[in-house]
């Protein structure tokens, strides 16, 4: 069973420093979007046309603002619902003149629904979204066949979806699921890797990341296509 109502993101209290309040003021007007249930027209949030990559849930934006820098080529639409997570990445977009960014404060099912038109993405980012480890909250982690059947829908033939965690039963999961979907292929060797992807070059090592792996903690990429 799924519930009824999917939701990208679990409220939680958090503060926000006088330097994120500063990068909401200065530079939110440019680069935060408005939620409207209305399909948005790229060209015109980004002011230029260019691949549009969507991130689910970036968290602090370190791997968001990582990325964009390295492909300065595409657009990174990027939602996430924390106050702070969201100010930080604007301070990052400020402190590195970054353009490429532009960042929804909703949820994401609901920006997904109504304002993404079907075979309009060139891809889908959701890194480390929360594991829900105990199993009878497991109905609430974010990748189920319902959201990725949405994604998959959206996104252009040719175009990808990646996903990265770093709890073993979950990559499971997301494996699962994605391989359920008639719309994606696996972009892995199933002979050499089980199915999971090698990290691709673009997503950073995180301080997070690298913290846990060198207490032994694995992470799993992945990657699959639109057919």
């Amino acid at each position: 069973m799924y519930p009824r109502n999917i939701r990208s993101f679990v409220r939680r209290t958090g503060r926000t420093t006088l330097g994120q309040a500063k990068a909401f003021a200065d530079v939110g007007p440019q680069f935060l979007l408005t939620y409207t249930p209305a399909l948005m027209d790229y060209a015109a949030a980004f002011k230029r046309e260019a691949p549009t990559i969507l991130e689910i849930g970036f968290g602090m934006g370190e791997a968001t603002a990582k990325i964009a820098a390295l492909m300065p080529e595409k657009n990174f639409l990027c939602c996430e619902v924390h106050t702070p997570g969201v100010g930080a990445l604007l301070k990052r977009i400020e402190e590195e003149s970054l353009s490429n960014i532009r960042i929804l404060q909703h949820d994401a099912v609901e920006v997904i629904d109504h304002m993404l038109a079907l075979d309009s993405l060139d891809g889908v980012h959701i890194f480390f979204p929360d594991p829900w480890h105990k199993k009878k909250h497991n109905k609430r982690r974010l990748i189920q066949a319902p959201l990725i059947a949405k994604l998959a829908a959206r996104l252009k033939p040719g175009a990808y979806l990646h996903c990265a965690t770093d709890w073993q039963p979950y990559a499971e999961q997301i494996l699962e699921v994605l391989s359920s979907e008639p719309r994606l292929k696996n972009s892995a060797s199933e002979a050499a890797l089980a199915g999971y992807a090698e990290k691709p070059h673009y997503r950073p090592l995180t301080k997070f990341e690298n913290r846990g792996i060198k207490l032994g903690h694995g992470v799993w990429d992945v990657v699959f296509e639109r057919i």
